[in-house]
């Protein structure tokens, strides 16, 4: 049987900014790659925090039905607070001690995302050579990139 990963991460040029999350979906068969798909989006002025957080929500939504897999992010921030702060702030009504949640709504959608499945959440260090944690590093920056201005001299194309 097939285990399933996805790999996720976002990316931002300002923070705020404009931004984009990118997510590689890898099934493999006794080690060996069956199967890849890439996922990317982006949004003109957001935070890394909420790019890391759609890049784990796109990736369990593409899932079309029911699956174990492993998401692996670079963003303590996501698997923190999925895999410890969320339990917390579902018991006191999506709320925290001293003030108030910060991208809610994508917690609340990761939330829903990830009880559809049986997820076990990874933390790898970014940018230190994981070949697909740079690869959703990527798909995320490709993601930002028709969001990015234009640097000054150039010309859009035509």
């Amino acid at each position: 049987m097939a285990e399933l990963f996805a790999y996720t991460d976002g990316a931002c040029s300002g923070n705020p900014g404009p931004g984009g999350w990118g997510a590689l979906l890898v099934a493999r068969d006794g080690g060996v790659v069956v199967k890849e798909r890439e996922l990317n989006g982006g949004e003109a002025r957001t935070t890394n925090n909420r790019m890391e957080l759609l890049a784990a929500i796109s990736a369990l939504e593409a899932l079309s039905k029911p699956s174990k897999l492993t998401v692996v992010t670079d963003s303590s921030y996501v698997k923190d607070g999925i895999t410890k702060w969320i339990y917390s702030w579902k018991a006191k009504g999506w709320k925290k001690k001293g003030g108030e949640i910060k991208n809610i709504d994508l917690w609340q959608r990761l939330d829903a995302a990830r009880a559809r499945h049986d997820v076990t959440w990874e933390w790898v260090k970014g940018h230190a050579g994981h070949p697909e944690n740079e690869r959703a590093d990527e798909l995320a920056r490709a993601g930002m990139a028709p969001y990015k201005p234009a640097k000054a001299g150039t010309r859009a194309a035509s």
